[in-house]
């Protein structure tokens, strides 16, 4: 994000044999019962997970990343059983190299850490913090937009209340943003277990988050999503849909695409 009542009767069934192995009439010796089950392995201190998926788009609190393009998208995560964990992941983007204006960079590299607790009655409550890293080169004047967030979630079951706030003053590039944060609710219900040999699990996913840039106004928005996920034959094919109220004006880029348009996502995700 463990000598056995079953081995005594084989035992004394041994020895009366061998007291009466000369005796004119045969023995039976008693069934022997079922061997006691094994006990359960205990947990690992440690668990390691790992995650690549082909989407159809990237799309990040609404506002597609890679210009409406598919992305390659991948990470893994280490965690202790204590709650302690930590993880990194990676896509391609393009929005900034979009601008046209001299920056050339591809990749957000995201890495992370935190702790999660367990509350109790289904209840957990998660802390950390989150790195957006976007490695490239940028022209004078232009505001780098490697971004730092705390987080704190608390899910219980199918659904997750979860508020991010920007440790900066330029969140995701936008200057003077210094306290800009991102409020969300997520819905993750796993209404089937299985559908037959090649269907397993299906999840429905809903989601409403509101990202507010402070004294940049115009940026800030509100961002929904819903749509469903199924494992087929191990792999975890999704469809999603999303849309937002963000202003167009502030987030058509220079191929004129309203990035903060309705979008359909499509994705095929493997986890080990």
């Amino acid at each position: 994000m463990n000598m056995k009542p079953g081995l005594r009767l084989p035992i004394l069934a041994a020895t009366c044999a061998a007291l009466f192995a000369g005796s004119a009439f045969a023995q039976t010796p008693p069934p022997a019962t079922a061997p006691a089950a094994a006990p359960a392995a205990p947990e690992p201190d440690w668990t390691f997970s790992s995650n690549v998926g082909i989407f159809s788009q990237y799309v990040f609190r609404g506002i597609s990343q890679t210009n409406e393009r598919p992305a390659v998208q991948g990470g893994f995560d280490v965690s202790h059983k204590s709650g302690f964990y930590v993880g990194t992941w990676l896509s391609n983007v393009s929005w900034l190299s979009d601008c046209q204006c001299g920056v050339s960079n591809s990749l957000e590299w995201d890495m992370y850490g935190g702790y999660k607790w367990d509350l109790g009655h289904d209840f957990m409550w998660d802390n950390g913090f989150l790195y957006y890293f976007y490695p490239g080169s940028y022209p004078s004047g232009f505001t780098n937009p490697d971004t730092t967030e705390f987080y704190t979630a608390l899910n219980w079951k199918m659904l997750q209340l979860k508020w991010s706030v920007g440790l900066g003053n330029k969140t995701f590039g936008i200057p003077n943003s210094s306290g800009s944060n991102y409020i969300e609710g997520n819905l993750n219900w796993d209404v089937v277990d299985k559908v037959n040999d090649y269907i397993g699990k299906v999840t429905l996913i809903a989601h409403v988050g509101h990202q507010d840039f402070h004294n940049n106004g115009d940026f800030s928005y509100t961002d929904w999503k819903g749509g469903v996920a199924f494992d087929l034959s191990g792999y975890t094919v999704g469809l999603l849909g999303t849309g937002t109220n963000a202003k167009s004006a502030f987030y058509t880029n220079s191929y004129g695409k309203d990035l903060g348009s309705g979008q359909f996502v499509a994705y095929v995700q493997k986890t080990f």
